[in-house]
């Protein structure tokens, strides 16, 4: 058995995690045990499109509530983080990577929502790298490939929903 490792979320990011949870627990789980009913009741299952499409999004359904209830359960809560130039989960940091400037949310991209912010959890290279850093900073971290890569740290704001 694997031990997750706690992801940080915001208040409002948990709030809205917890809500879609207990949607999809209640209401959704009612709403498609009622369309493969009414599906099944169409006759021939093996032939019966409405019917394995009820059931695959039921099992997309399941699986989501899964990774929500293992999200949620290992989420450490806290507030935004201050607005005061160091790094850390929550927030949108800009940093200068071969000489190109890449913004990114630190976190879980849970906090993001449906944005199109790319994130970086605090527990990859580059998120452990610069976390805790503050702007101004120049840090370096081992890719994957074994390279080592230098980034140096421009900007750093929590990030607003």
């Amino acid at each position: 058995m694997t031990e997750t490792a706690a992801s940080f979320l915001t208040q409002e990011a948990y709030d809205r995690l917890k809500a879609e949870l207990e949607q999809l627990s209640g209401e959704g789980r009612i709403e498609i045990a009622r369309k493969i009913e009414e599906a099944r009741e169409e006759g021939d299952l093996k032939e019966n499109g409405g019917y394995h499409a009820a059931r695959e999004e039921q099992g997309k359904m399941e699986a989501r509530i899964r990774q929500l209830q293992e999200l949620l359960h290992n989420a450490v809560i806290g507030e935004t983080p201050p607005d005061d130039g160091v790094v850390e989960p929550g927030m949108v940091v800009t940093v200068e990577m071969f000489g190109d400037k890449e913004t990114f949310l630190l976190g879980n991209r849970e906090i993001a929502d449906d944005t199109d912010l790319q994130v970086f959890s605090e527990k990859s290279a580059m998120g452990a790298a610069i976390n805790g850093r503050s702007v101004g900073e120049t840090t370096s971290y081992e890719a994957p490939n074994g390279k080592t890569i230098e980034v140096k740290i421009l900007k750093a704001k929590p990030y607003k929903a």
